[in-house]
């Protein structure tokens, strides 16, 4: 069986150094992408290392066209073909904001990082895949993103996670004949350092906010990742996968829209 490669954006960190931690675990080779997190990069350098798998990073802002295109030339220098893309690089405005309240930069900067960059990384690394009829591409989208729902203060990230949805449907069905597998996994509200934690470090843990009585956890992407990318889940694509413990983000946040106007 080949030895395969993977391509994970924004992987130095969260939920991306978890999945990138878990491909390690199962022998892949790997390209490590981020943004500025480069003492992390190097920190997860060493952990993959005691994998015994080949790994390199590389510094990259895919909001722009050209950072997408200089990963993809140092990628395929690193591996003559990239056959599983991971796109965890998620830009996101924290600053709970009113559509009108977005600077246009701000509004760009969020729709290219989050559907661009997979029109860019797609379209330069899908014609190797399609050589050898054999590819994985994993995007990641929020709850209930296939039915295009209104998410209050986050209407730049939800505009560009549902054109996300849609485009992660169009390309499985374009790429079904070549032998790739087109996926997206939801991650519910998993924060701050639960992103790399383990699901035993959660048990334990009783959260009452989330049905399943847990925080969720990196590692609870992270082996779904693993599973969607896998030699024998070529019957699995066009899937917009949950993964929240059953929690209503949506709903959180509307919740949180009981505030004084401050306009």
């Amino acid at each position: 069986m080949k030895q395969r490669t993977a391509l994970i954006t924004g992987g130095a960190t969260g939920i991306g150094k978890k999945t990138a931690l878990e491909l390690a675990a199962s022998g892949m080779n790997l390209v490590i992408n981020y943004r500025s997190s480069e003492d992390q990069a190097k920190e997860l350098v060493n952990e993959l290392n005691s994998y015994g798998v080949q790994n390199m990073t590389v510094q990259g802002d895919l909001t722009k066209v050209e950072d997408c295109q200089k990963l993809v030339e140092a990628a395929l220098h690193f591996s003559p073909t990239i056959d599983i893309l991971i796109h965890n690089a998620g830009p996101y405005v924290h600053k709970r904001k009113e559509m009108v309240d977005y600077t246009f930069e701000e509004w760009n900067y969020i729709i290219n990082g989050n559907l661009n960059a997979v029109f860019y990384l797609s379209k330069l690394l899908i014609p190797k895949m399609r050589e050898q009829q054999w590819g994985r591409i994993v995007t990641v989208g929020f709850d209930r993103v296939e039915s295009a729902p209104g998410w209050i203060y986050r209407s730049a990230f939800a505009a560009a996670k549902t054109g996300l949805a849609s485009l992660t449907k169009t390309m499985a069905l374009e790429e079904a004949e070549n032998g790739i597998t087109v996926n997206m996994v939801c991650p519910g509200d998993i924060i701050g350092e639960w992103k790399e934690k383990d699901i035993a470090d959660a048990l334990n843990v009783f959260d009452r906010d989330t049905p399943v009585g847990r925080p969720g956890t990196g590692e609870d992407i992270s082996r779904v990742i693993s599973f969607l990318v896998s030699e024998k889940s070529s019957f699995i694509t066009g899937s917009i996968i949950p993964i929240t413990g059953s929690k209503d983000v949506l709903g959180k946040a509307k919740k949180l829209h009981n505030k004084p106007s401050n306009r």
